[in-house]
Protein backbone atom coordinates (compact mmCIF):
# COMPACT_ATOMS: atom_id res chain seq x y z
CA UNK A 1 0.00 0.00 0.00
CA UNK A 2 2.97 2.20 0.79
CA UNK A 3 5.04 1.86 -1.99
CA UNK A 4 1.90 2.23 -4.55
CA UNK A 5 1.15 5.45 -3.16
CA UNK A 6 4.86 6.82 -4.06
CA UNK A 7 3.87 5.73 -7.36
CA UNK A 8 1.09 7.61 -7.76
CA UNK A 9 2.56 10.56 -6.17
CA UNK A 10 5.20 10.33 -9.46
CA UNK A 11 2.10 10.63 -11.34
CA UNK A 12 2.05 6.64 -12.42
CA UNK A 13 -1.52 5.06 -12.63
CA UNK A 14 -0.67 1.58 -11.32
CA UNK A 15 2.02 -0.50 -9.57
CA UNK A 16 2.56 -3.20 -12.05
CA UNK A 17 3.05 -0.72 -14.72
CA UNK A 18 6.50 -0.27 -13.56
CA UNK A 19 7.01 -3.47 -11.56
CA UNK A 20 6.48 -6.50 -14.02
CA UNK A 21 9.87 -7.66 -12.70
CA UNK A 22 11.45 -7.17 -9.64
CA UNK A 23 15.03 -7.53 -8.98
CA UNK A 24 16.17 -10.55 -6.61
CA UNK A 25 17.01 -9.55 -3.22
CA UNK A 26 20.70 -10.00 -3.84
CA UNK A 27 20.97 -6.66 -6.29
CA UNK A 28 20.15 -4.77 -2.97
CA UNK A 29 23.74 -3.13 -2.19
CA UNK A 30 24.05 -1.90 -6.06
CA UNK A 31 20.34 -0.20 -5.79
CA UNK A 32 21.86 1.18 -2.20
CA UNK A 33 24.75 2.64 -3.66
CA UNK A 34 22.20 4.21 -6.77
CA UNK A 35 20.02 5.31 -4.58
CA UNK A 36 22.32 7.04 -1.78
CA UNK A 37 24.49 9.44 -5.20
CA UNK A 38 20.54 10.45 -6.11
CA UNK A 39 19.77 11.37 -2.72
CA UNK A 40 23.11 12.78 -2.18
CA UNK A 41 22.70 15.13 -5.98
CA UNK A 42 18.96 16.15 -4.57
CA UNK A 43 18.99 16.33 -1.39
CA UNK A 44 17.02 19.55 -1.28
CA UNK A 45 14.06 16.94 -2.55
CA UNK A 46 11.41 16.49 -0.06
CA UNK A 47 10.11 13.92 -2.40
CA UNK A 48 13.10 12.00 -3.12
CA UNK A 49 13.36 11.76 0.79
CA UNK A 50 9.91 10.21 1.46
CA UNK A 51 10.80 7.98 -1.36
CA UNK A 52 14.50 6.72 0.03
CA UNK A 53 13.06 6.18 3.44
CA UNK A 54 10.09 3.76 1.98
CA UNK A 55 12.33 1.91 -0.16
CA UNK A 56 14.47 0.85 2.78
CA UNK A 57 11.33 -1.16 4.12
CA UNK A 58 10.49 -2.60 1.02
CA UNK A 59 13.67 -4.33 -0.63
CA UNK A 60 11.56 -6.19 -3.51
CA UNK A 61 10.36 -3.06 -4.55
CA UNK A 62 13.66 -0.61 -4.22
CA UNK A 63 13.95 -0.79 -8.64
CA UNK A 64 10.69 0.51 -9.39
CA UNK A 65 11.01 3.47 -6.63
CA UNK A 66 14.38 4.27 -8.20
CA UNK A 67 12.78 4.06 -11.99
CA UNK A 68 10.43 6.16 -10.54
CA UNK A 69 12.83 8.98 -9.36
CA UNK A 70 14.55 9.04 -12.77
CA UNK A 71 11.62 9.22 -14.10
CA UNK A 72 10.92 12.75 -12.55
CA UNK A 73 14.00 13.84 -12.60
CA UNK A 74 15.18 13.29 -16.00
CA UNK A 75 11.52 15.32 -17.48
CA UNK A 76 12.83 18.30 -18.69
CA UNK A 77 11.73 20.77 -16.02
CA UNK A 78 14.10 18.29 -13.32
CA UNK A 79 17.16 20.01 -14.48
CA UNK A 80 16.08 23.22 -12.84
CA UNK A 81 14.96 22.52 -9.38
CA UNK A 82 14.70 25.71 -7.67
CA UNK A 83 15.44 25.24 -4.34
CA UNK A 84 18.74 24.03 -5.77
CA UNK A 85 18.70 27.38 -7.75
CA UNK A 86 18.13 29.71 -5.15
CA UNK A 87 20.83 28.66 -2.80
CA UNK A 88 23.50 28.54 -5.55
CA UNK A 89 22.21 32.35 -6.30
CA UNK A 90 22.40 33.03 -2.81
CA UNK A 91 26.02 32.12 -2.50
CA UNK A 92 26.99 33.70 -5.50
CA UNK A 93 24.99 36.60 -5.02
CA UNK A 94 24.19 37.19 -2.22
CA UNK A 95 26.04 39.09 0.97
CA UNK A 96 25.60 39.56 4.68
CA UNK A 97 25.61 43.26 5.08
CA UNK A 98 25.26 43.01 8.95
CA UNK A 99 28.80 43.46 10.00
CA UNK A 100 29.43 46.58 7.36
CA UNK A 101 26.50 48.26 8.18
CA UNK A 102 27.50 47.70 12.10
CA UNK A 103 30.66 48.80 11.22
CA UNK A 104 29.42 52.02 9.11
CA UNK A 105 27.01 53.26 12.34
CA UNK A 106 29.72 52.51 14.67
CA UNK A 107 32.39 54.74 12.28
CA UNK A 108 29.77 57.73 12.24
CA UNK A 109 29.47 57.46 16.43
CA UNK A 110 32.63 57.74 16.63
CA UNK A 111 33.46 60.68 14.14
CA UNK A 112 30.20 62.20 15.99
CA UNK A 113 31.95 61.60 19.00
CA UNK A 114 35.70 62.84 18.46
CA UNK A 115 34.19 66.36 17.07
CA UNK A 116 31.42 66.83 19.35
CA UNK A 117 31.79 64.94 22.83
CA UNK A 118 35.66 64.48 23.19
CA UNK A 119 37.02 66.55 26.19
CA UNK A 120 38.85 69.76 24.96
CA UNK A 121 39.80 72.10 27.94
CA UNK A 122 43.16 72.91 27.19
CA UNK A 123 43.23 73.79 23.31
CA UNK A 124 46.28 76.06 23.63
CA UNK A 125 47.91 72.98 25.44
CA UNK A 126 47.58 70.54 22.54
CA UNK A 127 49.23 72.93 19.75
CA UNK A 128 52.20 73.22 22.01
CA UNK A 129 52.14 69.22 22.93
CA UNK A 130 51.51 69.14 18.91
CA UNK A 131 54.30 70.87 17.59
CA UNK A 132 56.75 69.31 20.28
CA UNK A 133 56.31 66.18 19.01
CA UNK A 134 56.95 67.26 15.48
CA UNK A 135 60.02 69.02 16.80
CA UNK A 136 58.26 72.12 15.50
CA UNK A 137 59.26 74.16 19.00
CA UNK A 138 63.07 74.07 19.91
CA UNK A 139 64.04 73.14 23.25
CA UNK A 140 62.23 75.57 25.97
CA UNK A 141 63.36 73.49 29.23
CA UNK A 142 59.97 71.54 29.09
CA UNK A 143 59.83 67.90 29.72
CA UNK A 144 57.45 66.02 27.99
CA UNK A 145 55.29 63.42 29.74
CA UNK A 146 57.18 59.69 28.68
CA UNK A 147 54.33 57.81 28.25
CA UNK A 148 52.76 60.75 25.48
CA UNK A 149 56.15 60.69 23.64
CA UNK A 150 55.76 56.84 23.61
CA UNK A 151 52.27 56.81 22.32
CA UNK A 152 53.27 59.16 19.78
CA UNK A 153 55.93 57.26 18.04
CA UNK A 154 53.63 53.94 18.27
CA UNK A 155 51.28 55.26 16.47
CA UNK A 156 53.65 56.13 13.72
CA UNK A 157 54.24 52.49 13.57
CA UNK A 158 50.96 50.97 13.36
CA UNK A 159 50.48 52.23 9.90
CA UNK A 160 53.20 50.45 8.97
CA UNK A 161 52.01 46.88 11.32
CA UNK A 162 48.68 47.09 9.00
CA UNK A 163 50.23 47.93 6.11
CA UNK A 164 52.03 44.40 6.52
CA UNK A 165 48.96 43.05 7.63
CA UNK A 166 46.85 44.29 4.94
CA UNK A 167 48.91 44.02 1.55
CA UNK A 168 48.04 41.51 0.36
CA UNK A 169 46.24 39.32 1.99
CA UNK A 170 43.22 42.04 2.92
CA UNK A 171 43.15 43.67 -0.59
CA UNK A 172 39.37 43.43 -1.83
CA UNK A 173 39.08 42.07 -4.87
CA UNK A 174 35.15 42.05 -5.03
CA UNK A 175 34.96 45.61 -4.49
CA UNK A 176 37.31 46.90 -6.37
CA UNK A 177 38.07 49.30 -3.47
CA UNK A 178 41.99 49.44 -3.47
CA UNK A 179 43.18 49.08 -0.18
CA UNK A 180 46.94 51.42 -0.52
CA UNK A 181 44.40 55.22 0.03
CA UNK A 182 43.30 54.26 3.39
CA UNK A 183 46.80 53.15 4.57
CA UNK A 184 48.65 56.12 3.72
CA UNK A 185 45.37 58.23 5.08
CA UNK A 186 45.91 55.97 8.27
CA UNK A 187 49.55 57.72 8.91
CA UNK A 188 47.38 61.18 9.62
CA UNK A 189 43.95 59.62 10.59
CA UNK A 190 44.65 56.26 12.19
CA UNK A 191 41.66 54.27 13.02
CA UNK A 192 39.30 56.61 11.77
CA UNK A 193 40.85 56.36 7.97
CA UNK A 194 40.81 52.74 8.52
CA UNK A 195 37.15 51.92 9.39
CA UNK A 196 35.51 52.92 6.36
CA UNK A 197 37.84 50.21 4.32
CA UNK A 198 36.81 47.94 6.77
CA UNK A 199 33.55 48.65 5.57
CA UNK A 200 34.04 48.18 2.42
CA UNK A 201 36.63 44.83 2.37
CA UNK A 202 34.72 42.08 0.40
CA UNK A 203 37.28 38.89 0.70
CA UNK A 204 39.25 36.74 -0.83
CA UNK A 205 42.38 38.63 -2.28
CA UNK A 206 42.85 38.28 -5.61
CA UNK A 207 45.96 36.09 -6.29
CA UNK A 208 49.34 37.21 -6.03
CA UNK A 209 51.62 36.88 -8.43
CA UNK A 210 55.28 35.44 -7.83
CA UNK A 211 56.64 38.71 -9.78
CA UNK A 212 54.91 40.92 -7.53
CA UNK A 213 56.92 39.52 -4.76
CA UNK A 214 60.22 41.13 -5.59
CA UNK A 215 58.40 45.27 -6.28
CA UNK A 216 57.97 47.56 -4.16
CA UNK A 217 55.66 47.66 -1.52
CA UNK A 218 55.56 43.80 -1.24
CA UNK A 219 59.46 43.22 -1.43
CA UNK A 220 59.45 45.78 1.92
CA UNK A 221 56.18 44.88 3.76
CA UNK A 222 57.02 40.76 3.11
CA UNK A 223 60.94 41.34 4.83
CA UNK A 224 61.90 39.99 7.95
CA UNK A 225 64.22 42.59 8.61
CA UNK A 226 61.41 45.09 8.19
CA UNK A 227 58.74 43.41 10.62
CA UNK A 228 62.00 42.90 12.75
CA UNK A 229 62.59 46.43 13.02
CA UNK A 230 58.90 47.17 13.98
CA UNK A 231 59.32 44.76 17.02
CA UNK A 232 62.37 45.99 18.36
CA UNK A 233 61.29 49.64 18.01
CA UNK A 234 58.12 48.79 19.92
CA UNK A 235 59.08 47.04 22.73
CA UNK A 236 61.73 49.87 23.14
CA UNK A 237 58.88 52.08 22.99
CA UNK A 238 56.70 50.28 25.26
CA UNK A 239 59.76 49.58 27.64
CA UNK A 240 60.32 53.38 28.06
CA UNK A 241 56.95 54.30 28.97
CA UNK A 242 56.59 51.32 31.08
CA UNK A 243 59.66 52.28 33.17
CA UNK A 244 58.31 55.58 33.86
CA UNK A 245 57.28 56.55 37.40
CA UNK A 246 53.80 56.69 38.77
CA UNK A 247 53.86 60.44 39.00
CA UNK A 248 54.21 60.46 34.84
CA UNK A 249 51.10 58.16 34.39
CA UNK A 250 48.63 60.13 36.93
CA UNK A 251 49.57 63.28 34.70
CA UNK A 252 49.21 61.23 31.77
CA UNK A 253 45.80 59.89 32.82
CA UNK A 254 44.96 63.20 34.03
CA UNK A 255 46.28 64.86 29.85
CA UNK A 256 43.24 62.06 28.71
CA UNK A 257 40.56 63.42 30.66
CA UNK A 258 41.61 67.22 29.56
CA UNK A 259 43.50 67.37 26.02
CA UNK A 260 40.99 66.48 23.27
CA UNK A 261 44.34 65.63 21.05
CA UNK A 262 45.73 63.14 23.64
CA UNK A 263 42.22 61.73 24.29
CA UNK A 264 41.63 60.99 20.81
CA UNK A 265 44.80 59.64 20.31
CA UNK A 266 44.40 57.59 23.24
CA UNK A 267 40.99 56.04 21.75
CA UNK A 268 43.09 55.57 18.48
CA UNK A 269 45.57 53.68 20.02
CA UNK A 270 42.80 51.59 21.39
CA UNK A 271 40.73 50.69 18.23
CA UNK A 272 43.98 50.15 16.24
CA UNK A 273 44.45 47.29 19.01
CA UNK A 274 41.31 45.87 19.09
CA UNK A 275 41.03 45.25 15.54
CA UNK A 276 45.07 44.34 14.66
CA UNK A 277 43.56 40.32 15.95
CA UNK A 278 41.34 39.84 12.86
CA UNK A 279 43.54 40.92 10.79
CA UNK A 280 46.11 38.90 12.17
CA UNK A 281 43.60 35.98 11.50
CA UNK A 282 42.51 37.02 8.24
CA UNK A 283 46.45 36.99 6.80
CA UNK A 284 46.99 33.99 9.22
CA UNK A 285 44.65 31.56 7.36
CA UNK A 286 45.37 33.82 3.75
CA UNK A 287 48.46 31.82 4.25
CA UNK A 288 47.27 28.44 5.13
CA UNK A 289 49.20 28.47 8.44
CA UNK A 290 46.13 28.53 10.70
CA UNK A 291 47.05 25.04 11.90
CA UNK A 292 50.68 25.85 12.87
CA UNK A 293 50.35 29.65 14.04
CA UNK A 294 47.33 29.36 16.02
CA UNK A 295 48.66 29.76 19.00
CA UNK A 296 49.40 33.59 18.14
CA UNK A 297 46.20 34.44 17.90
CA UNK A 298 46.14 34.81 21.52
CA UNK A 299 49.10 36.98 21.77
CA UNK A 300 48.00 39.22 19.07
CA UNK A 301 45.67 40.48 21.50
CA UNK A 302 48.58 42.27 23.46
CA UNK A 303 48.80 45.88 22.12
CA UNK A 304 50.79 46.77 19.30
CA UNK A 305 53.83 44.05 20.18
CA UNK A 306 50.95 40.54 19.33
CA UNK A 307 50.53 41.86 15.84
CA UNK A 308 54.06 42.62 15.42
CA UNK A 309 55.45 39.00 16.72
CA UNK A 310 53.07 37.43 14.24
CA UNK A 311 54.60 39.52 11.58
CA UNK A 312 58.20 38.47 12.47
CA UNK A 313 56.89 34.52 12.65
CA UNK A 314 55.07 34.11 10.05
CA UNK A 315 55.88 32.65 6.52
CA UNK A 316 56.86 34.43 3.37
CA UNK A 317 54.18 34.35 0.51
CA UNK A 318 57.26 33.14 -1.63
CA UNK A 319 57.01 30.28 0.15
CA UNK A 320 54.20 29.38 -0.30
CA UNK A 321 53.06 27.27 -3.24
CA UNK A 322 49.64 28.90 -4.53
CA UNK A 323 48.46 31.88 -4.59
CA UNK A 324 47.18 33.83 -1.50
CA UNK A 325 43.43 33.23 -1.39
CA UNK A 326 41.83 32.45 1.81
CA UNK A 327 38.48 31.61 0.93
CA UNK A 328 38.24 30.99 -2.63
CA UNK A 329 40.04 27.63 -2.38
CA UNK A 330 37.38 26.18 -0.27
CA UNK A 331 35.51 23.46 -2.46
Amino acid sequence: MLAHSNLISCNFPSLPLLCKNPRPATTTASLQAQILKHKTTYASSNFLKSNSYNTSIFPYKKRCVLQVCNSVLDSKDSDKDPILESDTNNVKEGRDWTSSILLFVFWGALLYYVFNLAPDQTPTTDMYFLKKLLNLKGDDGFEMNEVLVSLWYVMGLWPLVYSMLLLPTGRSSKSKIPVWPFLVLSCFGGAYALLPYFVLWRPPPPPVEESELGKWPLNFLESKLTAGISLAAGLGLFLYAGLANGDVWKEFYQYVQGSKFIHIMSLDFALLSAFAPFWVYNDMTARKWYDTGSWLLPISLVPFLGPALYLVLRPSLSEMPVSVSPTSEQE
